[in-house]
């Protein structure tokens, strides 16, 4: 692992939030920089790259939505989205556009370092150990509840937090149907995420994570409304 603290880029309009920001990160030890406009933040980004991301939504060049659709098309460094928009249409197209997380204003600097933290453990890959250490193996699917890693046939998976906790709920408990309800209360810890659509939403990038590992069939069958199974 390198010695050279964590890169965190923020992408932030407003200067006394962007100042709080940065002197968090920094006192937590990470070497976080910042950008006032989308566009700059991209020039940055393809440039030198970054191990996460602090996106705000309302940026004045260019949105932060757009920011991240056209990040996604050379990297797949995780996104926290900082905004002042709270309603379920902004969540659920932040997150279909590939964010990880979703942090809305006012917020607390300690919570937002600790997102930042949490996203940097799941992007750390796992020391080298026996196949079989840790792993529990359902089908094709094998899952490492300590490092909140999941393999499909040999593949390891990209997950998102949520993507995480959703798939880690329906392989604890294969075949059987768990309803929207249930997966959130296994995966979601806080009510404003709890939304339907969320699920769904997470649902459908989890069947393309699955796809590009190598599906043929999609294993997450749909229940309508009941829930969703996982055929192993």
């Amino acid at each position: 692992m390198s010695d050279q603290p964590a890169r965190v880029l923020v992408v932030e309009d407003e200067a006394a939030i962007a100042d709080t920001l940065l002197y968090a990160l920094r006192s937590e030890g990470y070497a976080a920089e910042h950008c006032a406009l989308g566009r700059q933040a991209l020039a940055t980004l393809r440039a030198d790259g970054a191990d996460v991301v602090v996106l705000d939504v309302g940026l004045p060049d260019l949105g932060g939505f757009e920011v991240c659709r056209e990040l996604r098309t050379f990297s797949q460094v995780p996104v926290i989205f900082l905004t002042a928009r709270n309603d379920e249409f902004d969540r659920v197209l932040g997150l279909e556009l590939g964010a990880d997380d979703y942090v809305t204003k006012p917020f607390s600097p300690r919570e937002l370092v600790a997102r930042v933290r949490a996203r940097l453990r799941r992007s750390v890959p796992a020391p080298s150990t026996p196949a079989s250490a840790g792993w529990k193996v359902h089908g094709a699917f094998a899952i490492d509840g300590e490092g909140r890693r999941i393999r499909y046939r040999d593949t390891p998976l990209d997950l998102t937090r949520y993507e995480y906790a959703l798939l880690a709920a329906l392989l604890a408990r294969p075949g059987s149907i768990l309803s929207r309800s249930q997966l959130m209360e296994r995966g979601w810890d806080h009510a404003s995420d709890s939304a339907d659509r969320t699920i769904d939403t997470h649902v459908k990038t989890l069947r393309a994570k699955l796809r590009a590992a190598g599906a043929q069939d999609d294993p997450i069958r749909t229940h309508r409304g009941v829930g969703y199974a996982l055929e192993i």
